[in-house]
C-alpha cells in the first residue's frame, strides 16, 4: 500500500504515506506544527525521483490522523513515529524533521530508532531542540508570554491565526521586498485547519517546553543541523547553534537570510544539501 494507517498502543490511528521501491533506503519525514505530511511534498517527490523510499506520517491530532484529546507531547509523538517505523519495518533510515518535527526526530532516534538499530542518519531542520522556552538554565530562550500569545490567538480565532503565521514570519513574507506566495500561505492554512484545535493548543507546550538536551546527547548517528539565519519562529542562536554542541556526531549548516519555512521557499537548495548528506 502506498498509504494507510497504523494503530498505536493507545489506540490512535496514525496516517502515513509510503512511496517508492520498498528495497530502497527509506527517508522518513517528520512535519512541523500545526501541519501534516503534505508539507513535505517537494522533498518526497525529489527523493522519490532519486530512487529512495519516502515515508511521512501525520502527527496525532494533525492532518488525517485521529483527533484524540490526549498524548500531545514529545513522548507520544516519538512513540507514534516508532509505531510507523516498526509497522513498515524501516531499517537504515534517514529521519528528517522540521521545527517541531525536529524535536520528534531527536526523541525518536534517542529513545527508539538507535536502540532498535533502525536509523542511519538524522537531520534537524529549523528545529526546536534543545529548548525554546526561556528558563534560568536557558536564558536565551523565548519568554513564556510568547507562547501564551500563541495559545490565546489559537483559542480566539484559529482560522485567522493560521493565516497570519504563514503570511508573516513563518516564510519571511513580512520582510521588506519579500514576495508573498499566496498558494504557499493557503496550503499552510489548509493543512493547519485539517487538524484538531486541541492537538494544536497542547502542541504549543510540547514544542516550547520540552527540554531535549538529553535526547541530543544520546544520539550517536551522523546528524545534520540546518537552520535559516533569519528564522523568526525558532531563533537560530538558542536552537541550532546549541544543538550541534550537544550532538556527538553533529554538523551545522546555516543559510543567510533564509526563513523558518525554508524547505518550501528554498526547496531547490535544501533538497540538494539533504541529498548530499544522505549520500555521504
Amino acid at each position: 500500500m502506498s498509504s494507510g494507517f497504523v494503530k498505536t498502543k493507545d489506540g490512535v490511528d496514525i496516517f502515513y504515506k509510503d512511496w517508492g521501491p520498498k528495497q530502497a533506503q527509506p527517508i522518513v519525514f517528520h512535519h512541523g506544527w500545526p501541519l501534516s505530511s503534505d508539507d513535505w511534498d517537494a522533498q518526497m517527490l525529489f527523493f522519490l525521483a532519486n530512487g529512495y523510499r519516502v515515508v511521512a506520517h501525520d502527527r496525532r491530532g494533525h492532518g488525517r490522523s485521529s483527533q484524540v484529546d490526549t498524548g500531545h507531547d514529545m513522548d507520544h509523538y516519538a512513540a507514534d513515529a516508532s509505531a510507523v517505523a516498526e509497522h513498515l519495518d524501516l531499517k537504515k533510515a534517514v529521519h528528517i524533521g522540521h521545527s517541531t518535527g525536529g524535536g520528534e526526530v531527536a526523541r525518536y532516534v534517542a529513545k527508539f530508532g538507535e536502540p532498535q538499530g533502525r536509523v542511519a542518519k538524522a537531520v534537524l531542520v529549523s528545529a526546536v531542540p534543545p529548548l525554546m522556552l526561556k528558563t534560568e538554565k536557558n536564558p536565551g530562550g523565548l519568554p513564556i508570554e510568547v507562547f501564551d500569545g500563541f495559545r490565546k490567538a489559537l483559542a480566539g480565532n484559529r482560522a485567522q491565526f493560521f493565516l497570519d503565521v504563514p503570511a508573516g514570519p513563518f516564510y519571511g513574507f513580512n520582510r521588506p521586498d519579500a514576495k508573498t506566495m499566496p498558494g504557499v500561505v493557503n496550503n499552510w492554512w489548509r493543512q493547519g485547519m485539517m487538524g484538531s484545535a486541541k492537538a494544536h493548543y497542547d502542541g504549543i507546550k510540547a514544542f516550547s517546553e520540552t527540554d531535549q538536551t538529553d535526547d541530543l546527547k544520546a544520539i550517536t548517528v551522523p546528524t545534520l543541523v540546518l537552520h535559516g539565519e533569519d528564522d523568526q519562529i525558532v531563533p537560530i542562536e538558542d536552537s541550532a547553534k546549541l544543538s550541534v554542541k550537544l550532538l556527538k556526531n553533529g554538523k551545522l549548516k546555516t543559510y543567510p537570510g533564509y526563513p523558518h519555512g525554508m524547505l518550501t521557499t528554498h526547496a531547490d537548495v535544501l533538497n540538494a544539501d539533504l541529498l548530499a548528506f544522505v549520500k555521504e
